[in-house]
């Protein structure tokens, strides 16, 4: 109030615009209207794409009136503001109170930082992210409906759903939470066989989880290396904040885990990173939003509102110019529990790696919410593989059973968040394609398997 107004430099108001009490507030209000805006442009795309179903027509009738002039004339045949208003409204929620549960890795970023950024609140969920021990704890609370919802690792429905050491119980990905960020670490006792994995053999690995991408890609690697993982090492469940632990103690060689427990043990120096997972299959999923069949049933509007938070957080998150902001709201102690210096390695991807170098990986932890159904049968035919999954399996059809990924895309393009057009894709990993058409071949083609 002691400013002086006449000051063209000086700012009265507590943001940028003037208008709100803080540039937080200011910066909500932005993202409110974005959406608004989103959802719009979303609503005006389909009804020009219905009008002019050549886009050729489209673009030479935008030459030859102008932008103005074509809105205003559809306008005229098209009830478009009368439609945006229906599109923006939402169905009365079936319930606000949900409990949301999370194992503390950097994988479950979105469904964490949704929490204090009002990710929840803003399509008005009163949402409590629960720290949770370990997978299998998550599992159990969800299948006992004691969890509304979860973050779990991406083969874990797939395995909830087929009974694979649980009750058989329809759980489904809704969105994947992130991409990447996993590595092998290994104890630093090891540098010298960095180069061979083939010396690798009686050591001691742990995973976090029996059906994760942890396990899978730790056997793949270890195959391909031409080390059986179940005959010559020793694979060991072991949750997450524990590792770093059994690695200094002696009771691991190495785990391929998630982050930020392999940038931990550079940080506490008794590890090194061997390899990023990005290394091995750039792109691929880690973790997912899950939930039952049942949930989405009884709550659509509300399991709608839950993805568009999600989605939105995942979105977010995505732009590497939100990733220090995003390291401040998940290191406290409710949530990671991390040092800022170690989050912020893993989240930009500029990191030490224990051998001395600053390596430079932006893609080192990414976040991508589409569900492809391509992944699912990847991880289905390793399932398969690894003696997981008995008898035969009809890949596609549970891969579109279990992983929304037509779903994702109504709702990614409802939001105004870009969605691949199709379900499957080829994927490559370490060097060799994965034709999702072809999932037996490909079964086949490894020399060690248990099938």
């Amino acid at each position: 109030m002691f400013k002086n107004p006449f000051n063209d430099k000086v700012r009265l108001g507590g943001c940028s615009c003037g208008k709100h009490h803080s540039q937080a507030d200011h910066d909500a209000a932005q993202e409110r209207l974005d959406d608004e805006a989103a959802l719009n442009r979303a609503v005006e795309s389909a009804v020009v794409r219905a009008l002019f179903p050549v886009d050729a027509d489209r673009r030479n009738f935008i030459r030859a009136v102008g932008a103005g002039t074509a809105l205003a004339a559809i306008g005229t045949l098209f009830p478009l503001d009368a439609v945006k208003a229906i599109a923006a409204e939402k169905g009365p929620l079936e319930k606000k109170d949900l409990k949301i549960g999370f194992v503390p890795i950097t994988c479950s970023t979105p469904l964490i930082m949704a929490h204090p950024m009002g990710f929840y609140s803003r399509e008005g969920l009163n949402a409590q992210v629960i720290k949770t021990a370990g997978w299998a704890l998550v599992r159990d609370k969800v299948l006992n409906k004691e969890y509304d919802a979860s973050h779990m690792l991406s083969p874990m429905p797939i395995a909830s759903s087929l009974g694979l050491g649980s009750r058989p119980d329809p759980t489904y990905v809704a969105t994947i939470q992130n991409i990447n960020g996993q590595a092998i670490t290994l104890h630093v006792k090891h540098k010298d066989k960095r180069h061979d994995p083939s010396l690798w053999k009686g050591m001691k690995f742990a995973v976090p989880f029996d059906y994760s991408m942890h396990n899978l890609l730790l056997r793949y690697y270890l195959a391909e290396h031409g080390v059986d993982p179940d005959k010559d090492v020793q694979i060991s469940v072991v949750p997450p904040p524990e590792m770093v632990a059994n690695l200094r103690a002696g009771n691991l060689d190495g785990y391929l885990g998630p982050e930020p427990f392999n940038q931990r043990a550079v940080y506490e120096g008794v590890g090194f990173i061997h390899v990023l997972s990005k290394d091995l299959w750039e792109g691929h999923p880690c973790c997912a939003f899950g939930v039952t069949g049942k949930f989405v049933q009884e709550n659509p509007n509300t399991f709608a509102a839950l993805f568009r938070a999600i989605a939105s957080a995942t979105a977010y998150a995505h732009k590497p110019e939100n990733r220090k902001e995003i390291v401040k709201a998940i290191a406290p102690a409710a949530y990671l529990n991390q040092p800022e210096i170690v989050l912020e390695q893993v989240m930009t991807g500029r990191y030490a790696d224990g051998l001395g170098n600053i390596v430079n990986a932006p893609e080192r932890a990414d976040f991508d919410p589409f569900p492809w159904n391509s992944m699912a049968v990847w991880i289905l035919t390793q399932m398969k593989r690894w003696g997981y999954i008995k008898g035969d399996v009809n890949y596609k059809q549970v891969a579109e059973q279990i992983f929304l990924a037509t779903d994702a895309r109504k709702r990614l393009t409802e939001m105004g968040l870009p969605a691949p057009k199709t379900n499957y894709t080829k994927h490559t990993v370490m060097g060799k394609v994965f034709d999702p058409d072809k999932p037996d071949a490909y079964l086949k083609s490894f020399k060690i398997r248990r099938t």
